[in-house]
């Protein structure tokens, strides 16, 4: 037997799945309009379920895959639920690593991975989202937990992507739904690079009827426009 052979009682004998990262998700989304039934079967329906899990129960549904694959969902089936028209509103919830889903024993160079979110098309939908994040720093030998590094650094990221304001316990992001979800999971998964567990919440909205009076429902500007 070589020393190569021999797995250390602190390492995975297999290179970890999304469910050993404790990767997933929990969504609701609220059409309002009297069809809602039928609007969320038909988008529940026709989302390709490429590469995850889904399960929904009457509180919200569970998506379980790779990073890539679960916001790959997520963004589908909101621009699908987005393209049926009106007021629809969201909520998502991302979580990766452990306590919970997750056994603690997994090593740092194991659970602590630099991960892209996927590049997403274009919606062409307004949305704004109300977005919070929390990296569950509990520190560890020798340092102690610093949880607001890893925020600061998630908002100044979404400033590149999406309109940014500051409200009551959240951060408001603007702009197309594909970036406000992209800057969500940017946020998530920058975390995630240093912190073992990372959540992170955002409350979603498109067509919203506040915003009729601007006679437009086109996403507001973006990128380098909303960084100067």
């Amino acid at each position: 037997m070589t020393p190569d052979s021999v797995l250390s009682p602190e390492r995975p004998a297999h290179t970890p799945t999304p469910a050993d990262l404790g990767v997933g998700a929990r969504f609701s989304m609220h059409p309002h309009r009297e069809d809602f039934v039928a609007v969320l079967t038909d988008v529940l329906g026709r989302t390709p379920r490429t590469g995850v899990e889904v399960v929904t129960d009457d509180v919200s549904t569970f998506v379980r895959g790779t990073e890539a694959d679960v916001l790959t969902y997520l963004h589908a089936a909101l621009v699908a639920a987005a393209g049926t028209g009106g007021h629809v509103v969201a909520h998502v919830q991302l979580s990766r690593g452990c306590p919970g889903e997750v056994d603690c024993a997994l090593p740092d160079d194991a659970l602590l991975t630099r991960v892209t979110p996927p590049v997403l098309a274009p919606s062409g939908v307004r949305a704004a989202a109300h977005w919070a994040l929390y990296p569950l720093d509990d520190g560890g030998p020798g340092r102690t937990g610093d949880h607001m590094a890893a925020i600061t650094a998630a908002i100044d990221g979404a400033r590149e992507r999406v309109a940014v304001s500051s409200e009551h316990f959240v951060t408001r992001l603007d702009g197309d739904l594909t970036d406000v979800l992209t800057t969500v999971a940017a946020g998530w998964l920058g975390a995630a690079a240093s912190v073992r567990h990372v959540v992170t919440h955002a409350t979603v909205v498109v067509g919203s009827p506040s915003w009729a009076a601007t006679g437009s429902s086109a996403a507001p500007a973006t990128t380098s426009e909303v960084a100067r």
